[in-house]
């Protein structure tokens, strides 16, 4: 087949696929490796984006490359549900021992982010015999109907789409740098998560809660971090009304934020906890690991899918946890460090950066067009995202506000293409 151009390929892709599926970049790639991705023209990009959080272990691993193609020489494909495989089973079991929580835990595997979502829901409705899911301003779960539901954001995420499944109740995100209470930390005493109890008179009964999700760091919603004794204090008032917590590390976890999983930054242990993106390294992987009684709930036959821990997926996902515990994990925390620091440089000298936030090498940078009345920078994000990319860096915003650059570069990134990375981001600023 003849090598086609970008702007053929882009022809085509206008021909044949809908406009529903937004494209950040009009670039179509040819290969990648580590953080570097190449178009089929030929030019070179740092990527500061990791597929959206999938990549933190790097494009096209050697680890990850030779497990895939070991296993899918033995066998692609035989559904869990008809016969089982070794490899589904050795990274539930690795699932279940490194996520918090010392207790039995079980782990069921899925494609995607939102199918995680999606059976969580399930099983935590399953196990308390309640109906009524507890969800966060800014969160983000996914796009399938009930996890959309439980996303926060209507455009572009909701709009057009409804009507949403019931029974779904969205409660204040502790969003310090726009407090919906109108408040300060610390002297606030953190009341945003205390107002989960008031949250029960007025909204919906605690009787009738099945489960409370909310992501560690929100991701898609503006990398907001909350204070460290916010999850402690809605996981305390969960256990006094027999309310299931879960923890949704989808883009969170794997390392993203310097540890495993995020919720160890908070010192809070989830009943349920779902992992995603970066877990598969590229490859359609996502898991529910929770306590072993929780995920014991629903009956045989009550959980299942046809591709749901695909034996490729899950080889691939046992040489990422090799991957995370054996080296990458011990400079994802210096990685980190870095990332922050540039970016309090950066809001040093352009005053577009109102506020840098996040954990580990989980950063973001939100942009205002003042920042007396924070007014959200939206056109001057689009316009940094846009600057980059033709100076050869991938990179993307997000937040309710669309106002929020966020980092997500693998976490195997080079010092040398970190800079790079940086100057160009620098760059993009001046004069926005």
């Amino acid at each position: 087949m003849a090598e086609r151009t970008s702007q053929e390929l882009m022809d085509l892709r206008q021909e044949h696929v809908p406009r529903g599926p937004f494209n950040i970049t009009p670039i179509f790639v040819k290969s990648a490796r580590g953080a570097i991705i190449e178009d089929v023209e030929g030019k070179e990009y740092i990527d500061f984006a990791g597929g959206i959080g999938v990549e933190n272990v790097g494009h096209c691993a050697e680890q990850v490359v030779a497990a895939i193609k070991e296993q899918a020489e033995q066998f692609i494909h035989t559904c869990f549900h008809v016969t089982m495989y070794e490899p589904y089973i050795e990274l539930a079991k690795r699932l279940n021992e490194i996520t918090p929580g010392d207790f039995p835990k079980k782990t069921f595997f899925v494609n995607s982010g939102a199918e995680a979502v999606e059976n969580g829901v399930k099983i935590a409705r399953y196990a308390t015999k309640r109906s009524a899911l507890i969800a966060f301003r800014n969160a983000f779960h996914g796009r399938t109907y009930m996890a959309m539901t439980l996303t926060s954001q209507i455009q572009p995420y909701k709009w057009g789409f409804g009507p949403f499944c019931p029974e779904v109740y969205r409660m204040p995100f502790a969003y310090c740098y726009r407090c919906p209470f109108c408040l300060e930390y610390p002297t606030c005493k953190t009341y945003c998560a205390d107002y989960l109890e008031e949250f029960f008179i007025g909204n919906v009964a605690a009787d009738d809660v099945a489960a409370v999700i909310a992501e560690p760091v929100q991701g898609e919603g503006g990398f907001i971090v909350p204070p460290k004794e916010y999850f402690k204090k809605i996981k305390a008032i969960c256990e006094k009304h027999g309310i299931i917590f879960i923890m949704d590390e989808i883009q969170s976890g794997m390392g993203r934020t310097g540890k495993l999983f995020a919720s160890e930054h908070f010192d809070v242990i989830p009943d349920i906890i779902f992992t995603g993106k970066s877990l598969g390294a590229g490859l359609p992987l996502a898991g529910i690991t929770g306590r072993a009684e929780i995920m014991d709930a629903p009956h045989v036959g009550g959980l299942g899918g046809t591709y749901g821990g695909n034996p490729v997926s899950c080889k691939a996902g046992l040489v990422v946890l090799d991957m995370l515990q054996k080296g990458i994990l011990d400079t994802a925390a210096q990685l980190g460090e870095k990332t922050r620091q540039r970016l309090l440089g950066l809001q040093d000298r352009y005053e577009v950066v109102g506020d840098v936030r996040g954990i580990g090498p989980m950063m973001g940078m939100e942009l205002v067009k003042d920042r007396q009345s924070k007014q959200p920078a939206a056109d001057e994000a689009g316009e940094v995202v846009k600057r980059c990319y033709e100076k050869g860096l991938i990179i993307l915003r997000c937040g309710v506000y669309h106002n929020v650059i966020r980092i997500l570069m693998p976490l195997v990134i080079t010092d040398d293409q970190l800079e790079r990375g940086f100057a160009i981001l620098d760059g993009a600023l001046f004069g926005v």
